[in-house]
C-alpha cells in the first residue's frame, strides 16, 4: 500500500542550484516526494525558471515596498494552499520573522554553505571568501532547522569537502553546491520515511 508522497515547497531568491539534485532524484524516481511549489521574492530569480523547466508550480510574491510580515503572510497562504508538509530555504536571501518560524516550526529547513556554527550569519560568496581567509582545510554545507536565531537551529545534516590549494570563492562555491544537492536528497529520503 503506497503512502502519499511528502509535499515539499521551496523558498528561493537565487538560481536554486541546490534544488537540482531534488529535481533529478524525483525524475529518476529515487526520491518519493512531490515538489508542490517554488516561491520567490524576486521576479527574475533563476529558481523560478528552474522550476518552470521541470513543470513545478512556481510563484513570485513581490517584496518591494512590503513589510516582511505582510510578505510572509502571503507566502504562508500560498504554502498552505498547496498543502506543503515541509519548506526548504534554498538561496533564500531574507531573514524570516519569529512569526514565520513559529508558523512553520519543525517544518522549515535551510541550507548554509559552511559547517555551522562556523561562518554563521554570512551568505553566498561572503561565506566562501571567509572560509578561504580563515585558512581552514575543510568546509561543506549544513542543513538545519530554521529558528529565531539566524543559522542557529538544530543541525539535520552536514556534508564535508576539502578546501584545495588554489581554491577561489567560485571554485569552493561549486564544490559546496554539489554537496548541497546531495544533502537535500539525503535529508528528504529520511524525512519521507517518518
Amino acid at each position: 500500500m503506497s503512502q502519499t508522497p511528502l509535499k515539499v515547497a521551496v523558498l528561493g531568491s537565487t538560481r536554486g542550484t541546490a534544488m537540482q539534485g531534488l529535481l533529478n532524484a524525483i525524475r529518476e524516481k529515487s526520491l518519493d516526494v512531490e515538489l508542490v511549489l517554488v516561491l520567490s521574492d524576486r521576479e527574475n530569480a533563476g529558481i523560478l525558471e528552474r522550476a518552470q523547466l521541470h513543470n513545478v508550480p512556481s510563484l513570485w510574491i513581490p517584496a518591494k515596498g512590503v513589510s516582511r510580515e505582510a510578505w510572509e503572510a502571503e507566502a504562508t497562504k500560498a504554502l498552505r494552499a498547496v498543502g506543503a508538509d515541509l519548506v526548504l530555504m534554498i538561496g533564500f536571501m531574507r531573514i524570516v520573522t519569529p512569526q514565520f518560524v513559529n508558523d512553520w516550526r519543525g517544518k522549515l529547513l535551510n541550507v548554509h554553505p559552511s559547517l555551522l556554527p562556523l561562518f554563521a550569519g554570512g551568505m553566498n560568496m561572503d561565506v566562501h571568501a571567509a572560509v578561504l581567509a580563515a585558512g581552514v582545510d575543510e568546509t561543506g554545507c549544513t542543513i538545519h532547522h530554521v529558528t529565531e536565531e539566524v543559522d542557529g537551529g538544530p543541525i539535520v545534516l552536514q556534508m564535508r569537502c576539502p578546501v584545495l590549494p588554489g581554491d577561489t570563492p567560485e571554485t569552493l562555491k561549486d564544490r559546496v553546491q554539489a554537496l548541497e544537492q546531495q544533502a537535500f536528497v539525503e535529508v528528504l529520503r529520511h524525512w519521507s520515511k517518518r
